[in-house]
């Protein structure tokens, strides 16, 4: 088959894959956890780059689904330098993203 068909069949599965992870997450989070696990083996399978979006719902550490507020932490810094600071509380580990203005 193709390059850009497998690419375009991986994306869509992803997409689909991340979808059902989220409406999971309240539910049954183990079966969010491997909905979103199902997802990078197919992208890294395939060596496509998750969209940013989705990218951002994994922990850069543990590299666990992490969703804002089931179970992750996000806060604005307090700095001068506008930023969010996103905690996974699985690892504790603790990365920010600047917010240009």
């Amino acid at each position: 088959m193709n390059k850009k068909i497998i690419e375009m069949i991986a994306i869509e599965r992803i997409e689909i894959l991340i979808n059902n992870a989220l409406r999971e997450i309240n539910d049954n989070e183990k079966l969010s956890q491997s909905y979103a696990n199902m997802a990078l083996k197919i992208a890294m399978r395939v060596r496509i780059r998750m969209p940013y979006p989705i990218r951002q719902l994994f922990c850069r550490k543990c590299k666990e689904f992490i969703v804002p507020g089931v179970n992750s932490r996000v806060r604005t810094g307090r700095t001068k330098v506008k930023c969010i600071r996103i905690t996974c509380m699985k690892c504790n580990h603790v990365y920010r993203k600047l917010i240009s203005i």
